[in-house]
């Protein structure tokens, strides 16, 4: 299969088009739409939260990833693999997090480029046929490199930010639970809070941290919105006190 993981949002002629490119590429493969609502123009917090979403799929999966920013300009359009499943998309730091915590990893450059490629749409004209071409057990022309110079040593493995809103207003941060006290307080915008381990555990409306299902450190209101209990937007940081 092909998991597509985008910032192009749902609205708009984006996906479609490049669903319309893996179609006639390969149209025998399945296409999962994983996200397309990625933090926009983030690559580093897209980074921490891609990591925390690839673990359900199968190894011979290909994933179709663009949080691009830079696309037309110097960044190089990469083929990178971590522990048996492979990612296309752009050499910008989005798939530092997933190289850092995989056992066996490669990175090639894209050398081949279609007849017309837009300077402003690698997802549909670049990306979309080499991850097709993948998906279907061919190589691409590409260029193998070290893997160090995909690499962005200084980000911190535990990202204290938030990384991604749902549309219920619950908060993923960029740090994993279990690396975390289970009695630890997180500090938000001068508010505390404490664990529970899930919304039902506590009154309604009563803010609090919890484990979510990919293993993240998430924010959330038992039926209520943390991004306005709170106050708080991708990229807001805050702090973690352990006892």
């Amino acid at each position: 299969m092909i998991a597509l993981f985008t910032d192009f949002g749902e609205v708009g002629p984006y996906v479609g088009q490049v669903k319309a490119v893996l179609m006639r590429e390969a149209p025998e493969v399945p296409v999962i739409d994983l996200l397309h609502d990625a933090p926009m123009f983030q690559a580093r917090a897209s980074s921490y939260l891609l990591a925390s979403l690839i673990d359900v799929f199968p190894t011979d999966v290909v994933f179709l990833c663009v949080v691009d920013p830079g696309v037309g300009g110097s960044r190089a359009p990469a083929v990178v693999e971590a522990d048996g499943r492979r990612f296309v998309g752009p050499d910008n730091g989005l798939f530092e997090i997933l190289l850092r915590r995989a056992n066996n990893t490669s990175f090639r450059r894209i050398i081949w480029e279609p007849e017309n490629l837009s300077a402003s749409f690698h997802g549909r004209d670049l990306f979309a046929p080499v991850a097709a071409h993948l998906a279907k057990g061919k190589e691409v022309q590409s260029e193998s490199r070290p893997v160090d110079e995909a690499r962005r040593p200084h980000w911190p493995d535990e990202l204290e930010e938030i990384i991604y809103l749902d549309n219920f207003g619950n908060a993923m941060t960029g740090v994993r639970a279990k690396n975390i006290p289970i009695d630890a307080e997180m500090v938000v915008n001068d508010k505390r809070l404490e664990r529970a381990r899930t919304f039902s555990d506590l009154p309604e409306g009563v803010a609090f941290w919890y484990e979510n299902s990919s293993g993240l450190v998430e924010f959330a209101v038992n039926q209520g919105d943390a991004k306005t209990a709170l106050g708080i937007d991708v990229g807001s940081r805050f702090s973690i006190d352990s006892p």
